[in-house]
């Protein structure tokens, strides 16, 4: 079998950590949907990784593949390659030729389109890493994969259709000159053309059929960890639509994105991975929030002060919530049972890992968003569109907080020793959802977890 780690809220929920727990007993383990837009930090030996692209296993040392439904910057992929051997790490990374490739414009492009929307205040809030493009090139046929990187008169070809045509939309559309932006060389053929060759000639060891290998990787009695980026309300088809990432981290994107077969992914474990309460970076609804981060952000008032704000502000500094990637604060707001409950229901979890438990010690009450109200009627999920969604009301269950403990001894101690208030809070997490608990993060280390059960190859 195989085991799926699957974001079940926002993103940054610490899905890295959990592949770095759950890593040992892994062989391979796939990125299978997302590219440098997504960040997972792992802690190993006292050292500190931040990751992009790299999927996380590579820090033990496992095979690491970037699944065909990634979209891949070859200048981030190699700097993290880089990064990694000189701090001692010698990465096995095998890329799949049939993901796409970000170029350049894509980034030029993601900033640009950013730019307009914000003047009307639709920004989705994009890392600016030309994700969204990429993937709309995918869609609309005309995109660069990395097979293509590997035969230079074939990415000649590709290049020639698609830049005139970014071009135009930079002049025609924007009104912009498309050889006075932030990138140089961007809508530059040639120099593409040389660039782009020469990541080709460094990716022709790593390129594989990301589907034939991962099937003969099982067949040769390999275990796979399939990794998702961002989280489950940033689905492009099950999150709210727009402020979403533009491919699918359920566990269904582990399907198409690495070439294994559907009854291979649900014959396996799904790990849904839920933080202890909510954080997210961008737009978009957030019930549960507590106080945002800019002025016309949900819980602000007129000044620009979130009347929680300052609860906000403890848990961010606590948890560190501050994207991997970009650095910018996280929004912050209570558990929301109504997105675990979608999350649950589209992924189909056979088990919990529920991480940040310690971030909230210390406060006398935590709560959680158990229902929504939607126009007068009680709503136990997600509504489907994001107007209804803005639309919702959290009604919230009440617990007693917990004390800050010695975590290292906790976990080593086991379960038990856990606050029994922090128990109870787990506890309804896990009954609500029908899914038993296999971990509980207490701190940013592999040692700093609670380990109920180990997910089944």
């Amino acid at each position: 079998m195989t085991v799926t780690i699957v974001g079940s809220q926002l993103g940054d929920e610490g899905k890295g950590g959990v592949v770095d727990l759950y890593g040992d007993a892994a062989d391979v383990v796939v990125r299978y949907q997302g590219g440098d837009n997504a960040g997972h930090t792992v802690v190993e030996g006292g050292e500190t990784y931040k990751l992009s692209l790299v999927p996380s296993g590579a820090v033990r040392g496992k095979i690491g593949v970037l699944g065909n439904g990634c979209v891949i910057n070859p200048r981030t992929l190699f700097e993290e390659i880089d990064s990694l051997r000189e701090r001692g790490l010698d990465p096995d990374i095998r890329v799949a030729e049939r993901a796409h490739v970000i170029l350049p414009f894509h980034r030029v492009l993601d900033s640009i389109e950013e730019d307009v929307k914000s003047e009307d205040d639709q920004e989705v809030g994009t890392t600016g890493r030309g994700i969204g493009p990429t993937y709309e090139d995918k869609a609309g046929r005309r995109g660069v994969r990395i097979g293509d990187l590997l035969e230079p008169d074939v990415l000649r070809e590709r290049l020639e259709y698609v830049v005139p045509q970014k071009r135009a939309l930079v002049e025609d559309v924007y009104g912009l000159d498309p050889d006075d932006l932030e990138y140089p060389n961007a809508f530059d053929v040639d120099a593409l053309h040389e660039e782009f060759s020469e990541y080709g000639r460094r990716l022709e060891s790593m390129a594989v059929n990301a589907g034939q290998f991962l099937t003969e990787a099982r067949a040769d009695g390999k275990n796979v960890m399939l990794e998702g980026a961002q989280g489950t309300l940033l689905d492009i088809d099950h999150g709210n639509y727009p402020y979403v990432t533009s491919s699918n981290p359920t566990a269904g994107g582990a399907c198409v994105g690495s070439g294994l077969a559907p009854g291979v992914v649900g014959d396996g474990e799904v790990i849904g991975i839920v933080k202890a309460y909510l954080s997210r970076v961008g737009s978009g609804p957030m019930p549960t929030e507590l106080g945002g981060v800019v002025g016309d952000t949900p819980g602000y008032d007129e000044q620009g002060e979130g009347e929680h704000e300052e609860l906000a502000t403890y848990i961010r500094e606590a948890g560190d919530e501050y994207g991997t990637v970009t650095g910018r604060p996280r929004r912050v707001g209570w558990l929301d049972m109504p997105m675990l409950r979608h999350a649950a229901r589209a992924s189909g979890f056979t088990g919990l890992a529920v991480n940040h438990v310690d971030t909230l010690a210390g406060l006398e009450e935590v709560k959680v968003g158990h229902t929504y109200t939607l126009d007068g009627e009680e709503c136990r999920t997600v509504p489907a569109t994001t107007e209804q969604w803005e639309r919702c009301e959290a009604t919230f269950r009440t617990f007693d907080g917990w004390p800050e403990q010695d975590w290292g001894a906790v976990a080593e101690a086991g379960y038990e020793a856990l606050d029994e208030n922090a128990r109870v809070y787990l506890e309804y997490i896990s009954d609500e959802l029908d899914t038993p608990i296999y971990a509980i993060g207490i701190g940013p280390g592999r040692e700093q977890s609670i380990v109920l059960d180990e997910p089944e190859y």
